[in-house]
């Protein structure tokens, strides 16, 4: 079959709210995709930051495979090893003896956890950054500082203030001892991967310390050594009491997490929250490959080496206005709102990214990129600008 004939059965069978896909991918390897009709695509979108190994990584196939033959779920009722391993392994990076972890199946499943756990502290009022993503659930789309995603489903959950990304000062007028949580994104990625001012995170933390509300970061996109470091925030210094996390934590298999450190750790009780599927013993196999692979293969320094790279060599190109963001999580901003011209043509030229924005690409690629794969990305989007142009 090609592309066209399961487009054609998508659009006749699958609702509309993504639209209808440009093409139909059928395999992957490493960073390499195949479609319908045999061609090979450059992934540099990774699944929005979610194949942190990309396509059939032999060590996640091989914990994968294992695991199913072997267990393949369990309810909550019921403890199994890898879901104590891996909580424990995430307790661990945050380097707080009293973290506690919620697995659920995504990153707005996260969120709904994060903004559960905020009610517990006998508040309900919330601030979010405009421009923020945090998920499409009725909770997590309150959160999400997006007015075109949130307005034809108003009204949303009470309470909620959105305030300008990287404005302290709005940040410190906002938040007061009725607040139940701040959340923000350690770089905003849905945004056009906004990285915030010095300082910032900081900033925040200091303000939430002086009224009670709990910090919670949304490490969705940065978490998993994307951005050099386990969550994405640590360069700050500082110490959250939430973190959020999925995409890569199950490196392209359903998994999210919700991190309570300190305090915040305890304010769940039985009873209070569930989830079917999350923690379960094969998507928790996954993730302990994933974290056994970027350790043992030193891939969030390679993060870093090869984002700084990309950051210094992009900026060169002709129609690139500004290039941002930490290790391989990068939007590149154009002169004009170009963006989906240049995302539908690096798809024709065998790329894929994604338009984050009217002016923004948003590239993700794998935590094990090759030189030769980056210097292939380059080129390509070098011609391709040159062609808009």
């Amino acid at each position: 079959m090609k592309n066209q004939d399961y487009l054609d059965r998508w659009t006749s069978s699958i609702q509309n709210n993504y639209g209808t896909p440009s093409i139909t991918l059928v395999k992957g390897k490493g960073l390499v995709v195949e479609d319908a009709e045999g061609k090979k695509y450059l992934d540099f979108l990774g699944g929005i930051a979610t194949n942190v190994l990309g396509h059939a990584h032999p060590a996640v196939v091989r914990a994968v495979t294992h695991q199913i033959n072997t267990l393949g779920h369990v309810s909550n009722f019921y403890a199994h090893p890898h879901v104590v391993e891996l909580a424990e392994k995430l307790k661990s990076f945050t380097g707080d003896a009293d973290a506690k972890v919620f697995f659920a199946q995504s990153g707005a499943e996260a969120n709904e956890a994060a903004l559960k756990l905020s009610r517990r502290t006998g508040r309900s009022r919330i601030v979010a950054a405009q421009g923020a993503f945090h998920g499409r659930t009725m909770g997590a789309l309150s959160l999400t500082g997006q007015p075109s995603k949130r307005e034809p489903f108003l009204p949303l959950l009470k309470g909620v203030k959105h305030v300008p990304y990287g404005d302290i000062e709005s940040m410190r007028r906002a938040v007061n001892k009725k607040t139940a949580m701040v959340i923000i994104e350690p770089i905003m990625g849905e945004a056009g991967v906004i990285v915030p001012p010095a300082g910032y995170l900081q900033g925040v933390r200091e303000i939430c310390d002086a009224t009670g509300a709990l910090m919670v970061m949304d490490c969705v996109q940065t978490g998993m050594g994307r951005t050099g470091d386990w969550f994405g925030y640590e360069y700050s210094g500082i110490t959250p009491d939430v973190i959020t996390l999925a995409k890569g934590l199950g490196g392209g298999l359903p998994l999210g997490a919700m991190i309570a450190l300190g305090a915040s750790a305890y304010l769940f009780q039985a009873g209070d929250h569930g989830s079917t599927f999350g923690g379960n013993p094969v998507t928790t196999a996954a993730a302990l490959a994933v974290i056994k692979v970027i350790e043992k293969d030193s891939l969030m320094v390679a993060a870093v080496l090869h984002g700084n790279h990309l950051l210094q060599e992009v900026a060169l190109i002709s129609g690139v206005k500004e290039v941002r963001g930490a290790g391989l999580l990068i939007g590149i901003e154009f002169d004009s709102d170009i963006a989906q011209q240049v995302s539908t043509k690096m798809l024709d030229a065998g790329v894929l990214v994604n338009a984050a924005t009217a002016n923004t690409l948003r590239i993700a690629p794998a935590l094990n990129v090759s030189t030769a794969q980056i210097t292939k990305f380059i080129l390509i989007l070098g011609k391709v600008l040159s062609d808009v142009e």
